[in-house]
């Protein structure tokens, strides 16, 4: 008789992780509101409700994580995910 697998954690920690990593490295980050707003800064803090972020020649925002729609690293493009090349598709044999 098989047992079944244990049931995955609650929690990974991914969201932690990711939160230190951009934060060590200062990466300047993009962060959509619900309602489509930019926001552009360095994740300085966070916790389990929100995040603190730095912004240059603004003042520094306190977000509700319930009001984040997603978030990526400034420079990147939200659709290929990376910076290399061009994200439009090139017309070929010309």
């Amino acid at each position: 008789m098989q047992r079944k697998k244990p049931a995955p954690p609650e929690q990974t920690n991914a969201e932690n992780f990711y939160y230190l990593k951009q934060m060590q490295g200062r990466t300047p980050m993009v962060v959509v509101l619900d309602q489509g707003e930019t926001i552009r800064g360095v994740i300085e803090w966070y916790d389990r409700n929100c995040i603190k972020v730095h912004r240059q020649n603004e003042p520094n925002l306190l977000i509700m994580k319930s009001c984040i729609r997603f978030m990526y690293k400034d420079g990147e493009s939200r659709i290929g995910g990376n910076n290399e090349g061009n994200s439009q598709p090139t017309p070929e044999g010309d």
